[in-house]
Protein backbone atom coordinates (compact mmCIF):
# COMPACT_ATOMS: atom_id res chain seq x y z
CA UNK A 1 0.00 0.00 0.00
CA UNK A 2 1.09 3.77 -0.97
CA UNK A 3 1.82 6.23 2.24
CA UNK A 4 -0.29 9.15 2.31
CA UNK A 5 2.46 11.15 1.24
CA UNK A 6 3.04 8.99 -2.31
CA UNK A 7 -0.86 9.37 -2.85
CA UNK A 8 -0.83 12.97 -2.57
CA UNK A 9 2.28 13.17 -4.83
CA UNK A 10 0.41 11.42 -7.36
CA UNK A 11 -3.04 13.25 -7.03
CA UNK A 12 -0.96 16.43 -7.60
CA UNK A 13 0.75 15.33 -10.67
CA UNK A 14 -2.52 13.65 -11.98
CA UNK A 15 -3.80 17.69 -12.07
CA UNK A 16 -1.05 18.86 -13.41
CA UNK A 17 -1.08 16.30 -16.06
CA UNK A 18 -4.49 16.41 -16.61
CA UNK A 19 -4.37 20.09 -17.05
CA UNK A 20 -2.02 20.06 -19.76
CA UNK A 21 -3.35 17.33 -21.12
CA UNK A 22 -6.17 19.62 -21.80
CA UNK A 23 -3.84 22.28 -23.89
CA UNK A 24 -1.24 20.22 -25.67
CA UNK A 25 -3.87 18.79 -28.54
CA UNK A 26 -4.93 22.57 -29.17
CA UNK A 27 -1.89 24.85 -28.75
CA UNK A 28 -0.34 24.65 -32.09
CA UNK A 29 -3.77 25.20 -33.44
CA UNK A 30 -4.36 28.03 -30.99
CA UNK A 31 -0.88 29.37 -32.02
CA UNK A 32 -1.33 29.21 -35.88
CA UNK A 33 -5.11 30.41 -35.97
CA UNK A 34 -5.95 31.66 -32.33
CA UNK A 35 -5.23 35.18 -32.78
CA UNK A 36 -1.26 35.35 -32.23
CA UNK A 37 0.29 37.63 -33.76
CA UNK A 38 3.54 35.98 -35.72
CA UNK A 39 1.73 32.70 -34.67
CA UNK A 40 2.79 29.98 -37.46
CA UNK A 41 3.39 26.09 -37.41
CA UNK A 42 7.25 26.70 -37.20
CA UNK A 43 6.70 28.89 -34.03
CA UNK A 44 4.15 26.44 -32.78
CA UNK A 45 6.93 24.14 -33.15
CA UNK A 46 10.42 26.78 -32.19
CA UNK A 47 8.02 27.36 -28.59
CA UNK A 48 7.91 23.25 -27.97
CA UNK A 49 11.74 22.91 -28.14
CA UNK A 50 12.05 26.27 -26.17
CA UNK A 51 10.22 24.77 -23.17
CA UNK A 52 12.11 21.39 -23.60
CA UNK A 53 15.55 23.33 -23.98
CA UNK A 54 14.80 25.74 -20.53
CA UNK A 55 13.59 22.45 -18.79
CA UNK A 56 16.42 20.25 -19.51
CA UNK A 57 18.81 23.41 -18.70
CA UNK A 58 17.08 23.64 -15.01
CA UNK A 59 16.42 20.34 -14.25
CA UNK A 60 19.97 18.77 -13.99
CA UNK A 61 21.92 21.36 -11.85
CA UNK A 62 18.95 21.96 -9.77
CA UNK A 63 18.09 18.18 -9.02
CA UNK A 64 22.38 18.11 -8.06
CA UNK A 65 21.15 21.46 -5.33
CA UNK A 66 18.10 19.89 -4.31
CA UNK A 67 19.23 16.96 -2.92
CA UNK A 68 21.27 18.59 -0.15
CA UNK A 69 17.70 20.79 0.66
CA UNK A 70 15.60 19.51 3.51
CA UNK A 71 12.10 21.29 2.25
CA UNK A 72 12.14 20.04 -1.09
CA UNK A 73 8.49 20.23 -0.74
CA UNK A 74 8.57 24.22 -0.97
CA UNK A 75 10.67 24.11 -4.03
CA UNK A 76 8.09 21.39 -5.51
CA UNK A 77 5.39 23.94 -4.78
CA UNK A 78 7.07 26.79 -6.05
CA UNK A 79 7.76 25.03 -9.47
CA UNK A 80 3.88 24.04 -9.71
CA UNK A 81 2.72 27.01 -9.53
CA UNK A 82 4.58 28.25 -11.84
CA UNK A 83 3.17 26.14 -14.59
CA UNK A 84 0.18 27.03 -13.05
CA UNK A 85 1.28 30.78 -14.55
CA UNK A 86 1.68 29.26 -18.14
CA UNK A 87 -2.49 28.86 -19.09
CA UNK A 88 -2.87 32.24 -17.64
CA UNK A 89 -0.29 33.93 -20.48
CA UNK A 90 -1.86 31.50 -23.12
CA UNK A 91 -5.08 33.39 -22.40
CA UNK A 92 -3.49 37.29 -22.56
CA UNK A 93 -1.20 36.67 -25.17
CA UNK A 94 -1.20 38.14 -28.17
CA UNK A 95 2.14 38.23 -29.57
CA UNK A 96 4.37 34.83 -30.26
CA UNK A 97 6.65 36.33 -27.99
CA UNK A 98 4.54 36.45 -25.02
CA UNK A 99 3.86 32.24 -25.96
CA UNK A 100 7.95 31.94 -26.20
CA UNK A 101 7.68 33.77 -22.56
CA UNK A 102 5.07 31.20 -21.33
CA UNK A 103 7.07 28.16 -22.46
CA UNK A 104 10.39 29.35 -20.88
CA UNK A 105 8.14 30.00 -17.41
CA UNK A 106 6.72 26.75 -18.11
CA UNK A 107 10.13 24.80 -18.50
CA UNK A 108 11.70 26.99 -15.35
CA UNK A 109 8.35 25.59 -13.47
CA UNK A 110 9.04 21.73 -14.54
CA UNK A 111 12.76 21.93 -14.49
CA UNK A 112 12.14 23.00 -10.35
CA UNK A 113 9.18 20.28 -10.30
CA UNK A 114 9.99 17.27 -12.09
CA UNK A 115 13.53 16.83 -9.87
CA UNK A 116 12.21 17.49 -6.44
CA UNK A 117 8.91 15.12 -7.18
CA UNK A 118 10.97 12.12 -8.60
CA UNK A 119 12.58 12.49 -4.86
CA UNK A 120 10.30 12.32 -2.80
CA UNK A 121 8.51 9.92 -5.18
CA UNK A 122 11.53 7.25 -4.67
CA UNK A 123 12.49 8.10 -1.02
CA UNK A 124 8.86 6.73 -0.40
CA UNK A 125 9.33 3.86 -2.70
CA UNK A 126 8.26 0.45 -0.76
CA UNK A 127 10.77 -2.05 -1.21
CA UNK A 128 9.94 -4.96 -3.09
CA UNK A 129 7.12 -2.65 -4.65
CA UNK A 130 8.79 -0.41 -6.91
CA UNK A 131 7.44 -1.36 -10.19
CA UNK A 132 3.72 -1.93 -8.89
CA UNK A 133 3.94 1.09 -7.30
CA UNK A 134 5.73 2.73 -10.16
CA UNK A 135 2.75 1.29 -12.82
CA UNK A 136 0.17 2.62 -11.06
CA UNK A 137 1.31 6.48 -11.30
CA UNK A 138 2.03 5.72 -14.64
CA UNK A 139 -1.42 4.26 -15.38
CA UNK A 140 -3.33 7.02 -13.38
CA UNK A 141 -1.77 10.08 -15.16
CA UNK A 142 -2.01 7.96 -18.38
CA UNK A 143 -5.23 7.30 -18.12
CA UNK A 144 -6.22 10.87 -16.70
CA UNK A 145 -3.87 12.57 -19.68
CA UNK A 146 -5.78 10.46 -22.44
CA UNK A 147 -9.43 11.74 -20.77
CA UNK A 148 -8.55 15.42 -21.50
CA UNK A 149 -6.82 15.25 -24.57
CA UNK A 150 -9.94 14.41 -26.04
CA UNK A 151 -12.07 16.68 -23.95
CA UNK A 152 -9.70 19.81 -24.59
CA UNK A 153 -10.25 20.29 -28.34
CA UNK A 154 -14.14 19.45 -27.35
CA UNK A 155 -13.99 21.83 -25.04
CA UNK A 156 -11.77 24.38 -27.53
CA UNK A 157 -14.40 23.83 -30.12
CA UNK A 158 -17.69 24.72 -27.82
CA UNK A 159 -16.58 27.20 -25.19
CA UNK A 160 -13.27 28.58 -26.83
CA UNK A 161 -9.28 28.50 -25.95
CA UNK A 162 -9.60 31.18 -23.29
CA UNK A 163 -12.16 28.60 -21.01
CA UNK A 164 -9.91 25.66 -21.98
CA UNK A 165 -6.70 27.47 -20.81
CA UNK A 166 -8.69 28.70 -17.52
CA UNK A 167 -9.82 25.45 -16.80
CA UNK A 168 -6.21 23.93 -17.19
CA UNK A 169 -4.89 26.65 -14.84
CA UNK A 170 -6.92 25.73 -12.10
CA UNK A 171 -6.73 21.67 -12.36
CA UNK A 172 -2.95 23.13 -12.02
CA UNK A 173 -4.05 24.92 -8.60
CA UNK A 174 -5.49 22.05 -7.16
CA UNK A 175 -2.53 20.05 -8.38
CA UNK A 176 -0.32 22.79 -5.95
CA UNK A 177 -3.41 22.17 -3.09
CA UNK A 178 -2.50 18.68 -2.58
CA UNK A 179 1.21 19.71 -2.37
CA UNK A 180 -0.33 22.38 0.24
CA UNK A 181 -1.31 19.69 2.17
CA UNK A 182 1.33 17.24 1.94
CA UNK A 183 3.47 19.96 3.23
CA UNK A 184 1.11 21.16 5.95
CA UNK A 185 1.19 17.44 7.14
CA UNK A 186 5.61 17.04 6.88
CA UNK A 187 5.31 20.81 9.46
CA UNK A 188 2.97 19.02 11.52
CA UNK A 189 4.76 15.53 12.04
CA UNK A 190 8.39 17.85 12.73
CA UNK A 191 6.52 19.78 15.60
CA UNK A 192 5.60 16.53 16.91
CA UNK A 193 8.89 15.32 16.76
CA UNK A 194 10.77 18.09 17.72
CA UNK A 195 8.10 18.59 20.78
CA UNK A 196 9.41 14.86 21.78
CA UNK A 197 13.02 15.88 21.59
CA UNK A 198 12.32 18.90 24.16
CA UNK A 199 10.16 16.36 26.48
CA UNK A 200 13.60 14.23 26.25
CA UNK A 201 15.94 16.80 27.00
CA UNK A 202 13.76 18.71 29.72
CA UNK A 203 13.76 15.44 31.50
CA UNK A 204 10.61 15.36 31.74
CA UNK A 205 10.64 11.37 29.98
CA UNK A 206 12.94 8.38 29.95
CA UNK A 207 15.66 10.51 31.10
CA UNK A 208 13.95 11.24 34.85
CA UNK A 209 13.55 7.08 34.96
CA UNK A 210 17.53 7.26 37.06
CA UNK A 211 16.55 9.91 39.41
CA UNK A 212 13.68 7.84 40.33
CA UNK A 213 15.20 4.51 40.98
CA UNK A 214 16.84 5.45 44.37
CA UNK A 215 13.25 6.10 45.35
CA UNK A 216 11.89 2.68 44.53
CA UNK A 217 14.67 0.97 46.07
CA UNK A 218 13.94 2.81 49.37
CA UNK A 219 10.40 2.64 49.03
CA UNK A 220 10.96 -1.36 47.90
CA UNK A 221 13.11 -1.98 51.44
CA UNK A 222 10.95 -0.17 53.70
CA UNK A 223 7.84 -2.06 52.70
CA UNK A 224 9.38 -5.04 53.09
CA UNK A 225 10.23 -4.42 56.51
CA UNK A 226 6.87 -3.69 57.04
CA UNK A 227 5.54 -6.32 55.81
CA UNK A 228 8.06 -8.67 58.10
CA UNK A 229 7.37 -7.01 60.92
CA UNK A 230 3.44 -7.15 60.17
CA UNK A 231 3.70 -11.05 59.93
CA UNK A 232 5.67 -11.57 63.02
CA UNK A 233 2.75 -9.75 65.25
CA UNK A 234 0.19 -11.38 63.19
CA UNK A 235 2.01 -15.15 64.26
CA UNK A 236 2.26 -13.81 68.39
CA UNK A 237 -1.10 -12.55 67.94
CA UNK A 238 -2.59 -15.67 66.76
CA UNK A 239 -0.28 -18.00 68.79
CA UNK A 240 -2.78 -21.52 70.00
CA UNK A 241 -3.21 -21.44 74.08
CA UNK A 242 -1.63 -24.30 75.47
Amino acid sequence: MMNRTMKLLMLSDIFVLTGFGLIQPILAIYINDGGVSGGSMLSAGLASALFLFTKSMVQLPFGRYVDNQPGKTKWLILGTLLMALVPVIYVTAHSIYQVYLAEMIYGLGSGLAYPTWLGLWSANLDKGQESFQWSVYSTSTGLGTAATGAAGAAVASLVGFSATFILAGLLCLLGCAALLVMERRSARAAEDLGGAARFRRDGRGLGAVPFLIPLFVLFGIKSDCDLQQNSRAFAVSFRPFK
